[in-house]
């Protein structure tokens, strides 16, 4: 015979709600209402910029819509699940709230360069320069390509020296060497991209003894000066987070030390060590006073980067804003178009970096 029993009751009589049981919101819920809060406030502030005729602030927008999420989240948490999880939720809130305050810089500088980088994000920007233009059209042709040549070649010197001198330290550097390595590794990831530029042209100075070379290779000397301590610095990082089992497994093989390196660390550590280089790039490639002082800016093409001033992307804009002529809205639109591509440029490196770390990461599992 089944015996049957009521649930517990409360002194008044009724049944004690089960916690386990208790009302849930959707699962989905806080996105919704993040989303909602935001493009409430949005609205908000483009009716108000669009009645005063001001700009649209995008900064405040973000934050008071995140700051009604918290509340408004909150709320519904308490009224539907409780007060136990809906201080769970207030805290999980707060703790996006501190995030997107961090965002709130990047994503102010990403829009605002949106918007007054596509008036003139057009085919003639890339597929023309700026000789013979002095008031609207032209393009950042030429600037592209000197970027592209500039921080390739700092590329080319950097990384070869950055890789092999991280490997000696993790591999074979011992005692004061090492120490002193390392110490003028750090020195050199704090100085001023400026102190680059004028190493750089110093050095070409004397050796042309032409106190006024400007040229593209300076430039990538200048960039290969920041370069290297952050290529360095990540290498080394990635080569310790090789196993040691994996080098004395080699060892006890037979295998010769150099091609245990070669054949076991590198690879092991290749996602990485991929991934700091491609952030070193990105790290100089928007460097302004090193290419200004050794590069120089021109508005014409050149291909040859041992050879005449050559335009880079950051001088471009720099320029572009600085040297307004008559029609300053041309040279101010063109100065935003260039600081978009710059920005877009860094972002694809940066995802491409991803990619090729999840491409040549290490596999486990069978």
């Amino acid at each position: 015979m089944s015996v049957l029993t009521s649930p517990p009751k409360s002194p008044v009589g009724t049944p004690v709600a089960n916690s386990l049981t208790a009302g849930k919101l959707p699962r989905y819920t806080a996105v919704y209402v993040l989303v909602g809060c935001l493009a409430v406030m949005s609205l908000v502030f483009a009716m108000i910029a669009a009645a005063a005729g001001t700009d649209f602030n995008i900064v405040l927008a973000v934050f008071l819509g995140v700051v009604a999420y918290v509340v408004v989240i909150w709320v519904l948490s308490r009224a539907v699940e409780g007060p136990r999880k809906a201080s769970d939720r207030l805290v999980t809130a707060l703790v996006a709230t501190a995030f997107t305050i961090a965002l709130l810089p990047l994503i102010s500088v990403a829009f605002t360069t949106i918007v007054n980088g596509l008036p003139r994000f057009d085919i003639q920007f890339f597929s023309e320069s700026m000789r013979n233009v002095v008031g609207p059209g032209g393009g950042a042709l030429h600037a592209i390509v000197g970027t592209l040549l500039v921080t390739g070649m700092a590329t080319l010197i950097s990384v070869p020296v950055g890789l092999l001198a991280a490997i000696y330290l993790v591999e074979y550097g011992r005692g004061r060497l090492k120490h002193a390595i390392t110490f003028f590794v750090d020195v050199m990831t704090g100085i001023p991209s400026i102190v680059a530029g004028l190493f750089a042209f110093a050095l070409f100075a004397l050796i042309t003894d032409d106190p006024g070379i400007r040229f593209g290779f300076g430039g990538s000397v200048a960039l290969s000066v920041l370069m290297i301590p952050v290529v360095v610095r990540s290498s080394e990082e990635m080569l310790k987070l090789v196993p040691n089992e994996l080098r004395e497994a080699a060892y006890a093989l037979g295998v010769p030390k150099w091609l245990t390196i070669l054949k076991v660390v590198l690879p092991t550590s290749i996602a990485g060590i991929i991934t700091g280089i491609m952030i070193s790039i990105a790290r100089v490639i928007g460097e302004t006073a090193p290419l200004l002082i050794i590069a120089g800016f021109t508005t014409s093409m050149n291909y040859n980067l041992f050879s005449e001033r050559m335009m880079t992307l950051p001088v471009f804009v720099y320029t572009q804003y600085a040297n307004q002529g008559a029609d300053a809205q041309a040279y101010i639109d063109r100065a935003w178009a260039g600081a978009l591509t710059l920005i877009l440029i860094v972002a694809l490196l940066n995802v491409i970096a991803r990619v090729v770390a999840k491409v040549f990461s290490p596999k486990t599992g069978r």
